[in-house]
């Protein structure tokens, strides 16, 4: 009887050390996927109102999708921010609101803790066409793929996880593209479609929890041109913060900043406050 226990619980153990190794050897998730819709909507609405008041409907839609991968030394992590918006003001018709598509790409190579070889890319445009609504007629100052602008380059990657990392691209080519009809701007020359530009590439990315259901996203990039405007910085700087109320709905504040002399002399600076319809999903894939 007792050899019987004895061989019993040896099988047991036996067993038990299998289904762990075989479960400590299970492949780790090389690919992580997240993304995230939002969809904010508003409306207002004025009848026989004594301090006056134009009614409105507005709606915005978001996509961001982020690609991260890990294996080894390497590490890849592509980011696309994509979003559209319109309002439609009374007598005054449909504004475009909102409007953007951008690609970003980080290549890196690992080299010490937080250090990493590095290859960047991005690129930037817009949809469909944009006025200046203050000219009489309304001025047309951009259209899909005009402009556009393509920037890629070696450097250096400092990572400390995928919420916080800053990257150092002092090699970074940066080509500004452009139709016929805006030849002549944005900094390409009058008969030409295509800049080129050689410069000094900054950008960096920091999300963290403010509080309980509060989060806050910085993007930053800065570029310096050397073969044009040296010294000359431009800037784009967007700030994003969530509350969530629940599963579906969050509010959404977001900050945008660029300062960039060959697009405007002014600083352009866009605002969005909005309580929409919100859906996440993060995906982890091994092959």
């Amino acid at each position: 009887m007792r050899r019987l226990l004895l061989l019993f619980l040896i099988l047991l153990a036996s067993t038990s050390y299998s289904q762990k190794k075989k479960h400590d050897t299970l492949p780790k998730p090389k690919w992580k996927i997240n993304g995230r819709f939002a969809f904010i909507f508003n409306q207002s609405s004025f009848s026989n109102w004594a301090s006056g008041g134009q009614n409105t409907v507005a709606g915005n839609i978001d996509v961001n999708y982020d690609f991260n991968y890990k294996k080894k030394n390497v590490n890849w992590d592509t980011r696309i921010i994509t979003g559209y918006g319109l309002s439609h003001i009374n007598e005054k018709g449909y504004r475009k609101t909102n409007d953007r598509f951008e690609l970003n790409t980080l290549l890196g190579i690992k080299t010490a803790t937080y250090w990493f070889l590095s290859f960047i890319g991005n690129f930037k445009t817009q949809y469909t066409k944009g006025y200046d609504y203050k000219k009489e007629p309304k001025l047309l100052v951009s259209e899909f793929l005009s402009p556009a602008y393509l920037t890629f380059g070696p450097g250096m990657l400092w990572k400390k996880s995928d919420d916080l990392h800053l990257n150092i691209a002092p090699a970074t080519a940066r080509y500004t593209l452009v139709s016929d009809f805006f030849s002549g701007k944005y900094g390409v020359d009058e008969g030409k479609n295509t800049a080129f530009g050689l410069g000094f590439n900054f950008s960096g990315y920091y999300k963290f929890g403010v509080m309980e259901n509060v989060e806050m996203e910085n993007i930053l990039t800065m570029y310096s041109d050397y073969l044009a405007n040296v010294g000359n910085v431009d800037l784009d700087y967007q700030t994003n913060i969530h509350f969530k109320v629940n599963k579906s709905i969050k509010m959404h504040m977001s900050f945008h900043t660029i300062i960039d002399d060959n697009s405007s002399s002014k600083i352009q600076f866009r605002q969005l406050f909005g309580l929409g319809l919100n859906y996440s999903f993060h995906e982890k894939v091994t092959y």
